[in-house]
Formats: structure tokens, C-alpha cells, sequence
């Protein structure tokens, strides 16, 4: 197939050296900045360097974009996508998936909505890696598409070296993402606003890493996929505050027990998991 990726950052990138390295598909790029689209090109993650016209000869259009930016990209440039299959990679779907479904029937174009679970702490085309989604999880939401669509966009998601498929609906994918990548993303954020993190070299280990890793962040992006699923992660927000709330009073209240309880439900909870 002609796939064409809108987008060459870290994700979008990263789908156009999995497809070439996994995949004999034929890979257009289409990007704001042509410098990034020759080192594309240099590097053998395209074959071509597109423009929106370009997408005219493209089986699957991939968006790989910030969420609104998808939106304004279709509205402005959605006669080119006329036959295809077009898919994109935000982190929220309940504000984009019924804008996008609006814009497919007006342009003719079938519109299955997806979400890579997989991506580093940093940005941009120069880290992106054709191995980052090796054995992720790929979650799909068809969004009324056609059966061979959605077939389609779940198979060259599996081609690229995904290692699952999770199909969902907008407000399932919104509110379970709330809890496993933005509320993480907060946390991470707030623990690191402490005066203590400046000076925790020496002091830090394991522990350290693994909760602050994420703070590394886009505040650009995050701000945006905070702000539009703004409902869920609130909940979430205010869930965490009372769990860590209970533990603080225990600790204020010198209750052993009690905090050996929370403590222990935590863990039965990671046991119940396998994790």
C-alpha cells in the first residue's frame, strides 16, 4: 500500500522506520519542516517526500499530530484524503473522534481512530526508532468504520511490530488513559516540583528514576491532552489525593496497622495483576 504519515516527530517517525523495516510498503512523509523531511529521506524512513496533494495516491493516511491539530489539518486540506483510510496517534479521543467522523463523510474519506501505547520522555524526529513499538499495545477505536477498515489499520499496526490490539470506544480509551499515561505524567510533574529534587544526586536510585522519569515532558502537548480530557483525569486526580491523604493521616496518627494495611492492599492489588 501508499502510506502517507502527517507528522514526522518522535511518533511519527518511529511508524515510518517500523514500516520500513518491517514492512514492503511504499512511505510517504509529510511534514511543516522540509529539513526534517530530508534526513527522512536520508535515513530510509520514506520513500518520498510528500505534500497534501500527495495524499491523493495514499491507501492509509496517518495523522501524527497534536489532537486539534489533526482537526485542522482534515478541515483544510480534507479533499486530498477522498477513498482513503485515514487513522491518527492523539492520546484522546472523545474530542476528536466525532469531529473526525463529521469530516470523513463530508470528504469521503473512512476515519478508524488509533492510539500507539508506546514513547520516551523525549521529542522530536531525531529520537524517534523503528523498534519503539515492538510488542506494544495498540489500541483502536473504530469510530462506525467499516469492517475493512478497521481490519486494515489493526493489521499494519500488527505488520509494524505491535504485540496487541485493544479495541475501545472514545469514552473507555479516555477514561482508562486518564488513569494509565496523563495521571502517571501529573504525578511525575508534581513530584519533581519539590525542593528536594535539586539536590537528589547522591541520594537517588531506582525509586527516584522510576517516578520522575516522565517529567521530562512536552509541555505543549501534555497541556493539551490534560486539558481536553480534563473530566477523567480530574476524577482520577481526586482519587489519588484521598489515597495519599489516608496514608499521610495514618503516618500523622503514628498507626502502624493502618498503614500496613494500605500498604498491603497496594501490593495485593500489584499481586492480583502479576506484576
Amino acid at each position: 500500500m501508499n502510506i502517507a504519515v502527517v507528522g514526522i516527530g518522535i511518533i511519527g517517525g518511529s511508524i515510518c522506520k517500523a514500516l520500513k523495516k518491517n514492512t514492503s510498503h511504499y512511505v510517504i512523509g509529510v511534514n511543516r519542516t522540509r529539513s526534517t523531511l530530508e534526513q527522512a529521506l536520508a535515513d530510509g524512513a520514506i520513500d518520498e517526500i510528500g505534500n497534501e496533494t500527495t495524499l491523493r495516491k495514499a491507501d492509509i493516511i496517518i495523522l501524527a499530530t497534536y489532537p486539534h491539530a489533526c482537526i485542522e489539518y482534515t478541515e483544510k486540506y480534507g479533499e486530498y484524503m477522498k477513498g482513503a483510510i485515514v487513522t491518527d496517534s492523539s492520546g484522546i479521543k472523545r474530542e476528536i473522534c466525532p469531529r473526525m467522523v463529521e469530516l470523513s463523510k463530508k470528504f469521503g474519506f473512512e476515519f478508524v481512530g488509533a492510539h500507539p501505547m508506546a514513547g520516551k520522555e523525549k521529542n522530536g524526529y531525531s529520537v524517534s526508532d523503528a523498534a519503539l513499538f515492538d510488542g506494544a499495545s495498540y489500541i483502536v477505536v473504530p469510530c462506525n468504520a467499516s469492517d475493512e477498515a478497521v481490519n486494515k489499520v489493526c493489521a499494519l499496526a500488527l505488520e509494524m511490530g505491535f504485540g496487541s490490539i485493544k479495541k475501545t470506544d472514545p469514552e473507555e480509551h479516555d477514561r482508562m488513559i486518564a488513569f494509565t499515561s496523563q495521571l502517571p505524567h501529573v504525578l511525575a510533574c508534581a513530584y519533581v516540583l519539590s525542593p528536594c529534587c535539586l539536590n537528589h544526586k547522591g541520594f537517588s536510585a531506582g525509586s527516584y528514576k522510576d517516578v520522575s522519569r516522565v517529567a521530562n515532558i512536552n509541555a505543549g502537548l501534555w497541556s493539551e491532552l490534560f486539558l481536553e480530557n480534563r473530566d477523567p483525569l480530574i476524577g482520577e486526580l481526586e482519587t489519588l489525593r484521598d489515597n495519599i491523604i489516608e496514608i499521610t493521616d495514618a503516618i500523622k496518627a503514628n498507626d502502624k496497622p493502618r498503614i500496613e494495611e494500605l500498604l498491603e492492599k497496594a501490593h495485593h492489588t500489584k499481586e492480583l495483576l502479576g506484576e
